[in-house]
């Protein structure tokens, strides 16, 4: 029975509060964990909070103390007896943490995608300068019924005017367009692989086409203004899908492992839907790129204005999956 409930109140307050603060740091942040001396506490603390509320409870003249005792005692316990390894999804930790660590740990694909599309890319270039022909085979969307001197001088007369109503609906075109082809490029990857190889030398093939159509006709600066603000990011989004493809196809043919395909499956579907994620995002921001920024070139917006934003972009980025992440698994270690 408690005889002075103010004297009480002031002496269980500072335990109470110090419950209160261990709550706020593990409810802000779901990867969170305490020490072993803080665990000791954080219990202590809690049976403290119990024992005050069932001293509390019967009072009928203390509503409010009775609430917020309930309320601090039921997420302590929510804390203690959560499931292990069901921490509530953060985007930030996602984001920051897990994307790049996962990039990291498959660097062999990663390297693999980069490899096959610069071999497509020279293909490309090797097959526009010894073949003429084939700027008809080679070159999408219209490219080869100009010539690059002609567009550029198209585009440099438009000055962005034919999207001037239509951006958005330009930006989500290419968001769209180019997410389908991303997933098409992993999902190829159940081909054991071989699906995911074909896609990415075939699109290495078209960019090295494109560069030597435009380098050889004199257009190099207008290309770079053109492509680099958004092929920088959107050029890495197809190679991270390439990426999650082949972590399907050697899961699939699962050299060295003596788990089931099922199991070999499972594993890296995690994996797999985090790439997704990171190269969904990466196309959304080329997209808005695209249409915002790259189809408007000069005297409207400098050239080097254009290549220094995708210069810092791709230096973010390679920051970004390089660097970003590496606390988290030297406290993993």
């Amino acid at each position: 029975m408690i005889l002075d409930l103010e004297r009480f109140a002031n002496t269980e307050r500072p335990r109470w509060q110090r419950l209160e603060a261990h709550l706020a740091r593990l409810e802000a942040d779901p990867h969170a964990s305490l020490k072993l001396n803080e665990l000791e506490e954080f219990h202590a603390l809690y049976q403290h909070a119990c024992a005050s509320l069932a001293k509390v409870a019967p009072l009928s003249s203390e509503p409010e103390l009775k609430r917020y005792l309930e309320w601090l005692v039921a997420r302590a316990y929510a804390e203690i007896h959560a499931p292990a390894g069901r921490a509530p999804f953060s985007f930030r930790q996602w984001f920051l943490r897990d994307v790049p660590r996962t990039c990291r740990r498959h660097a062999g694909e990663f390297q693999l995608t980069v490899a096959l599309t610069i071999l497509g890319c020279l293909f490309g270039a090797l097959a526009m300068s010894l073949d003429a022909g084939s700027r008809s085979v080679l070159l999408p969307f219209g490219h080869a019924d100009h010539s690059p001197t002609e567009r550029v001088e198209k585009e440099l007369a438009d000055r962005g005017k034919r999207l001037s109503d239509g951006k958005s609906s330009f930006s989500a075109y290419l968001m769209t367009h180019n997410i389908q082809v991303s997933l098409l490029t992993l999902a190829l990857g159940m081909t054991f692989g071989a699906g995911t190889f074909v896609m990415l030398f075939y699109n290495g093939a078209i960019l090295g086409a494109i560069v030597y159509d435009y380098v050889a006709d004199g257009q190099a600066v207008f290309l770079l203004g053109w492509l680099l603000p958004h092929g920088a990011i959107e050029i890495p989004a197809i190679l991270v899908a390439g990426q999650a493809g082949f972590i399907l196809g050697r899961a699939l043919i699962g050299w060295g492992s003596r788990d089931t395909r099922s199991a070999r499956l499972r594993a890296v579907l995690p994996d797999v839907v985090t790439l997704i994620g990171l190269f969904s995002i990466m196309l959304v921001w080329a997209g808005i790129v695209e249409a915002f920024l790259s189809q408007y070139h000069e005297p409207v917006i400098p050239y080097a204005v254009k290549v220094a934003f995708g210069l810092v972009e791709l230096t973010l980025l390679a920051l970004f999956l390089s660097r970003a992440g590496r606390a988290a698994e030297g406290d993993a270690e």
